[in-house]
């Protein structure tokens, strides 16, 4: 169960670029509560501030306007309660698959617990995400859907209160995809961690998502990004992707968010017909 009271705030959250030709707004007006244990999806077009709000929160940027909570406190920089998965796993090539995860052990309980210690917690999350096998290989002897196992075990391990994800499984084959988003079903329903996912795959939104917030591009009259709408995906969990193909109510999340990406995409012209699902 969620609880109901917002774990991460945002509000009324502008973010303005400064660049050679001026001020670019690329978000505005930005108002979210997720609750604690939530898992939240960011869809849109490119170049709708999916990023940059995921940035926002993680604290590697600032707000030009607003703030950003979690757990009540104001979100002023990076934290180890704030993890984040990007589409490149950023491995380091010279250490094994257990010392890049190690790494990350280190920087969070190394004050507090004794090596032995570290390197369990290590261990740990690399039999979470099926990667044990693979300690003490390095990046360059694994695959890509490897990779990106060991790069969401070494933000596992650092226990994080929230797990952001910037399109994780973007750069992935279909198959490989499909098995990491199953995986990550599990792992969520284990940790119960809080995720924020940005994504431009809508099934892989509705499988794995409590709401997914739509996010509408920069108008041409010079309009900043933003937050348009949010779809609840009243779904229960567990969730099969094989049960859900013929789902009434996955098949209308489905179909919501693949109208709300066409009608962004026609732009002006809302005449045309809506893309079924």
């Amino acid at each position: 169960m969620h609880s109901n009271n917002p774990f991460i705030q945002i509000q009324g959250v502008d973010m303005v670029y400064k660049t050679r030709q001026g001020s670019f707004k690329a978000l505005e007006g930005i108002d979210l509560d997720i609750r604690r244990g939530e898992f939240i999806s960011l869809i849109g077009h490119s170049g709708c501030g999916k990023s940059t709000l995921l940035n926002l929160v993680a604290g590697l940027l600032k707000p030009s306007q607003g703030a950003l909570l979690c757990d009540q406190r104001e979100i002023a920089g990076p934290g180890p309660e704030r993890a984040v998965v990007f589409q490149n796993h950023s491995l380091l090539p010279w250490l094994s698959c257990l010392d890049n995860v190690l790494l990350a052990v280190e920087t969070v309980f190394a004050a507090k617990e004794a090596r032995p210690r570290l390197v369990a917690r290590a261990q740990a999350a690399l039999e979470l995400v099926g990667m044990a096998h693979a300690a003490y290989k390095r990046p360059h002897e694994i695959s890509g859907g490897m990779k990106q196992r060991v790069g969401i075990a070494r933000a596992l391990a650092m226990e994080p209160k929230v797990l952001l994800m910037d399109e994780p499984f973007g750069a992935l084959d279909a198959l490989t995809r499909a098995h990491l988003q199953d995986e990550l079903l599990k792992i969520v329903a284990t940790t119960r961690s809080t995720v924020l996912m940005v994504t431009h795959d809508v099934d892989e939104a509705v499988l794995l998502s409590d709401r997914i917030v739509m996010m509408s591009p920069p108008t041409p009259d010079g309009r900043a990004a933003t937050l348009a709408q949010v779809l609840p995906v009243p779904l229960l969990r567990p969730r099969h992707r094989v049960q859900l193909a013929e789902d009434a109510v996955y098949l209308h999340c489905r179909k919501a968010v693949i109208d709300f990406l066409y009608a962004g995409h026609a732009g002006q012209d809302q005449a045309e017909p809506a893309l079924q699902a």
